[in-house]
Order: structure tokens, then C-alpha cells, then sequence
């Protein structure tokens, strides 16, 4: 963990991480809903058109619905797509999304948020999701942990991940510096997007992708799922303490 921290500093030029705020992803990471999400695109895209097969949803995870359209109509197309279009086209996969069973929460999330509270650390919530039946779970599934003005969605930003506009927000919202929060991403856009806003970013591979694609977007720390973090949540929290002691 200690190692993870220096090589954090180093890579950012940073002389302390000292974390105030945890900002976690929600799809994937708070809730178990990407495979809900991988279905919706795939079906309402193919009704249109375009191909997106299931694992695709989690390589394109993070980046605004409408953005992920015109990205596919510009490589499957050719063309670009006026935003009205891609929004009528989003729609239509929110729509099939919402009929989808309810997700349920990640193994050992209520538990690490649980912790994070104990430390004293703001907890905020950056999606590139617009749809409003997650959200509208955010605060009644994690009451007394996330709360609305920390919560940062597609529509809060003009460039969605792997941009780091996301994040900054979710730092501005929470009153922190990079060197002050933690993020928890899942996806190799959302991690991208991490990085570049230089927030230390631990990578959970809650999905089907292999290891080496979320290491390769840049993550500091790369879990297996939210279960092992929740156990690892101590000794990160006393490897940050040890290498602010190092005055590094």
C-alpha cells in the first residue's frame, strides 16, 4: 500500500496525500448494475442500428449516454450525430433500462462506507449516468453516507469521463484537493478520468474486463471487488498515515 501512495506522490509531484473525500462511480461499484446496463444497450442500440456487444457496455462505462452514441454512430456510421438525435437514441436505452430489475448494492459497500464515515471522510458519488432510477436510489439506499450536493451526474458536466472535468467537480463539490481524495472506479474510462483530475485511484475489477486494461488506464491500486477493499480499507488508511509522517 505504502508503495502504491509513493509512487502516487511521485508521479503527480505531489508532497503529501492526506484523503478528506472518497469519490466512488456507482455503476459497478455501489451497485451491481452494469450488467443491467449492458443489456439495455445492447438491445435498444441494435433496434437503431448499432452494434454494442455486452462487453463493450463496460469499456465505454463512464462516458455520458450521448457522447457513447455519437461515438458509435461516427465508427459504425461515419457520421455525426446532431444531439437531439443522440438524446431521442438515449432515451430509448434509458427506457429499456428502467424495466430491468432492481440492482442490488455491492458485497461490502455499506460496510466500507461505514468506515470511510468513521475516519472522517466525505463521501461523494461521480456518474456518468443521467438515469434517474439509480439516483434516485443513491441517497435512500446509502442515508447518512451520500448525500445530493455531493453527488456529481452527466448532467452536471459539459465532457464526461475519460475526461477529468467528473472528477474535478466531485472534488469542488466535496471542498477537497486531488492530493486529499481517493477514487474507486471500475471502468478504464472512469480511471482515465481519475487520473488525469491526479486523484489516487484504486481500481476494482468488479467486471468482465481483464486486469491489465483498468492497470493500463493508470490505476494506483487494482482490487479484485468492493469486498476486498472493504478489507483493505484499514492498512490503506494507516499506509497514508505513515507516508504523511515520511514528509514526503
Amino acid at each position: 500500500m505504502k508503495n502504491s501512495i509513493l509512487q502516487y506522490l511521485r508521479k503527480h509531484g505531489f508532497r503529501s496525500f492526506c484523503p478528506e473525500a472518497v469519490l466512488f462511480d456507482m455503476d459497478g461499484v455501489l451497485f451491481d448494475s452494469m450488467p443491467n446496463h449492458a443489456v439495455s444497450w445492447h438491445e435498444s442500440m441494435a433496434t437503431f442500428g448499432l452494434e454494442i456487444p455486452l462487453e463493450g457496455a463496460y469499456r465505454y462505462e463512464g462516458m455520458r449516454g450521448v457522447e457513447t452514441i455519437k461515438l458509435l454512430a461516427r465508427e459504425q456510421w461515419h457520421r455525426e450525430l446532431i444531439d437531439d438525435e443522440a438524446q431521442r437514441m438515449y432515451e430509448a436505452k434509458s427506457a429499456l433500462f428502467a424495466r430491468q430489475p432492481a440492482p442490488q448494492k455491492m458485497d461490502g459497500i455499506e460496510h466500507l462506507m461505514q468506515q470511510i464515515h468513521k475516519d472522517g471522510m466525505t463521501i461523494g458519488v461521480v456518474t456518468g449516468s443521467g438515469q434517474h432510477t439509480l439516483l434516485d436510489q443513491l441517497e435512500k439506499g446509502f442515508m447518512g453516507f451520500v448525500r445530493r450536493e455531493h453527488i456529481v451526474t452527466s448532467y452536471d458536466v459539459t465532457h464526461g469521463k475519460p475526461a477529468p472535468d467528473p472528477y474535478l467537480a466531485g472534488m469542488r463539490k466535496c471542498g477537497v484537493q486531488p492530493w486529499q481524495t481517493i477514487v474507486v472506479e471500475n471502468a478504464p474510462l472512469g480511471i482515465l478520468s481519475a487520473v488525469a483530475a491526479g486523484c489516487f485511484t484504486i481500481g476494482v475489477n468488479t467486471g468482465p474486463l481483464a486486469d491489465n486494461e483498468l492497470l493500463a488506464a493508470g490505476c494506483d491500486l487494482l482490487l479484485a471487488d468492493i469486498s476486498h477493499l472493504d478489507k483493505a480499507w484499514a492498512d490503506i488508511v494507516k499506509a497514508t498515515r505513515q507516508t504523511d509522517d515520511s514528509g514526503k
